[in-house]
């Protein structure tokens, strides 16, 4: 089987009309804009540019990132600085919790660098972002994009310990890309991670993937259907964006037909939501995913 594309023998010039965005707009929007301006508040959605910022804000829905802004990683796909991390912030678990209530969103999702650096990993931090949103923000339902914590059980545990309605932790490629995309990660080891969540009692699991590196259609299915061996409920699947010249350049361009396949795909395998479209990132309509 072959991806329906857009491709190229010389370099990828320019984005489809599918890709083109316009400027977030609305009441709510604008409101939480001056938030977060005021009050300097640091959102994914903002640092990122994120495609659906307007449309996420409006919904009560915002993605913050914990642990600092630089990486341990180098992944060859992310626009996040690899370096020495700063010392870790233990007054940062109340500045998201007040962000949260200064912004009154309704559903958070939170993510962090990798911090292979440290001992725990940021397991720690982690868990305490998540208590103290909740003591502040008691109505706000919860999803935690985490890393892999290298697969040490008792890191994971930190998180099952307290409870986040969604528990995701991004594939973000095919097997065979793996190594190229994700250098310091591994395949199964996020599939071990995913089904260690499920078998420890989360409800709710959730993973995500790019397309537009150079993957088959049919290993899009098989990392769909190695996703669904683990019970994973939720599932993302989006364009790859080059974040600059020395990332991993767009090698195809997916046209919305395909991803509605791989949605229909999907959902006849049994996971509870399919978010698949060019502009889809992984907190993309997040707040439905605890429904």
């Amino acid at each position: 089987m072959s991806v329906e594309t857009v491709t190229a023998k010389e370099p990828l010039k320019g984005k489809p009309k599918w890709l083109r965005v316009k400027l977030p707009t609305g009441k709510k929007y604008t409101e939480l804009r001056g938030l977060v301006d005021k009050y300097k508040l640091h959102t994914i959605c903002t640092s990122g540019s994120c495609p659906n910022m307007g449309e996420c804000w409006g919904e009560g829905t915002a993605t913050f990132m914990i642990l600092g802004n630089i990486c341990t990683r180098s992944c060859g796909f992310c626009g996040v600085k690899t370096g020495r991390p700063e010392t870790v912030d233990w007054e940062e678990p109340e500045k998201v919790a007040r962000s949260i209530k200064i912004m009154n969103i309704k559903h958070a999702v939170v993510t962090s660098v990798d911090r292979d650096d440290l001992k725990d990993m940021g397991s720690i931090i982690w868990a305490e972002t998540v208590r103290a949103i909740r003591r502040m923000n008691p109505n706000t339902t919860l999803e935690t994009l985490i890393p892999d914590f290298q697969g040490v059980e008792r890191n994971i545990d930190r998180i099952v310990e307290v409870a986040p309605e969604v528990v995701s932790h991004n594939m973000e490629t095919v097997r065979r890309l793996t190594r190229e995309v994700r250098i310091q990660a591994k395949y199964d080891r996020s599939l071990e991670v995913l089904r260690y969540l499920k078998d420890q009692g989360i409800n709710r699991t959730k993973s995500g993937i790019m397309l537009g590196l150079g993957e088959l259609e049919e290993e899009v299915i098989q990392t769909m259907e190695d996703l669904r061996s683990v019970n994973v409920d939720v599932v993302t699947i989006g364009q790859y964006l080059q974040p600059s010249k020395k990332h991993l350049p767009v090698k195809e361009f997916i046209t919305p037909d395909q991803f509605k396949k791989y949605e229909n795909i999907g959902l006849e395998m049994g996971f509870r939501h399919v978010e698949s479209g060019a502009l889809v990132r992984s907190s993309y309509k997040a707040h439905k995913h605890i429904e």
